[in-house]
């Protein structure tokens, strides 16, 4: 995937199938559900350390305003070095306005140049609008596009359902920016909270029946393109298990569940655990627009997390969908090439595993080589056609700005997972300015 592709989107993770209990089944749980909240601690933050790590220390101020200047280009496999500049303009706003609400604002403007300033593209991003009212202590109340998160593992989540369709422009293929930097849903949302545990439940309506490719546009028919739900529910079994259990609903398919469970295996390990299962038809049938028969569908990514005395954090993880192509569909599928396209637009746009199962290894060590800086490393390795892709990051923290060098490695052959791109390798070096 090209490091800072604006105009399209290829292929990295995501899941399979979203599927659903009747709508109207959904309701009637939602009305009758006691509470949750979709991002309680079973989210399990602490996995996401390139989130952390990447973010300088917050002001006392209710938003954040920054610009990212990059420049770069990339090692065509057919014509070369291409050059790319891009302009980004980046803003988070979560306002108190009166006692109990909140206005949360948050949206990102990317503009992008390939080798003239007269081959440009511009993409904004609105990935949240909301007010939130938090009438109780246990109990709060969102309306508006929210870009709702969820799962414990840090390279594929099976159970963040709300990410299919959601990306709308692409600057890393780092994870964390990945579930960042994209559109939220439109929704309403309900959490209550007791003492070690919450229900969440989720309403998201139809708003939009295709994409957009509008600079500009609210694009609800890529956040928003069926009518869906939600429940989560978490409860704290004992010091160290707190699992949490999901129920999604789509209109049209068959519901699907979900599971998030992280264990504290010592002072500086945590092993996870997030799956995803429902019946549903093969990734292929659902990209061609096939006929195909369902079966029970499951997605597994399952991984550790160790952080080392000296700062150095280092996460393996395992992924596995059993509704994307094996070896044999794969293989057969890459002969096909208008096929082929058309699946891997698919899977790119739901963010799922391209093919059956893979591996993905994320290391980040802070304050290395200097004090307030940072290297961090990711491999990408799939099992089916080994594959793979290599991404590493260099990041110095300033007062008020970010230094940041990027490049990212593809190594496969033709109509691989990694090896099929346009750019073999590329490069970039950003400057982010915080106001």
């Amino acid at each position: 995937m090209r490091p800072f592709e604006i105009k399209g989107i290829t292929a990295i993770h995501g899941t399979v199938s979203i599927s659903a209990l009747p709508c109207s089944l959904l309701l009637a749980l939602l009305a009758s559900a006691p509470a949750t909240a979709s991002e309680l601690p079973g989210e399990l933050d602490a996995l996401e350390l390139a989130d952390a790590a990447l973010q300088p220390v917050a002001s006392a101020r209710d938003w954040q305003f920054f610009a990212e200047l990059a420049a770069g280009g990339q090692d065509q496999r057919t014509s070369g070095w291409e050059a790319e500049q891009r302009l980004s303009l980046d803003l988070n706003a979560d306002i108190r306005f009166a006692p109990g609400w909140r206005a949360v604002l948050s949206d990102r403007l990317d503009l992008g140049w390939t080798g003239t300033l007269d081959d440009d593209s511009q993409v904004n991003t609105l990935r949240e609008a909301y007010v939130s009212w938090q009438p109780g202590a246990a109990q709060i109340y969102d309306l508006g596009r929210v870009n709702l998160r969820s799962g414990v593992a840090m390279g594929f989540n099976p159970s963040d359902f709300f990410k299919a369709g959601a990306l709308r422009s692409v600057t890393s293929v780092a994870p964390a920016s990945l579930r960042e930097n994209r559109l939220g849903t439109g929704m309403l949302r309900g959490q209550w909270l007791w003492d070690g545990g919450g229900i969440s439940a989720v309403y998201s309506p139809k708003l939009g029946d295709q994409r957009s490719s509008a600079p500009f546009s609210t694009d609800f028919g890529a956040s928003n393109p069926r009518e869906r739900g939600l429940l989560v529910f978490s409860q704290a079994m004992t010091d160290w298990l707190n699992p949490q259990w999901l129920i999604f609903s789509e209109a049209g398919q068959s519901p699907q569940f979900g599971l998030n469970l992280s264990i504290l295996a010592s002072d500086a390990s945590v092993l996870y655990l997030e799956y995803a299962g429902g019946r549903a038809a093969s990734q292929i049938d659902r990209a061609l627009g096939l006929a195909g028969a369902k079966s029970f569908q499951s997605q597994l990514a399952t991984g550790l997390t160790h952080t080392f005395p000296n700062k150095l954090s280092l996460s393996v993880e395992y992924q596995y969908s059993s509704a994307a192509p094996a070896a044999a569909q794969w293989h057969a599928l890459q002969q096909n090439g208008q096929d082929y396209g058309r699946y891997r637009a698919w899977a790119g746009t739901m963010q799922a595993l391209t093919t059956q199962q893979a591996l993905f290894t994320y290391a980040s060590w802070q304050d290395f080589p200097l004090a307030r800086s940072e290297l961090a490393a990711m491999l990408r390795h799939d099992l089916t056609d080994s594959s793979s892709m290599l991404w590493l990051q260099g990041i110095q923290h300033f007062e008020q700005a970010d230094l940041i060098a990027q490049w990212q490695y593809n190594q496969g052959s033709a109509r691989s997972v990694y090896g099929a791109g346009p750019a073999r390798q590329s490069f970039q070096l950003m400057l982010r300015y915080y106001f």
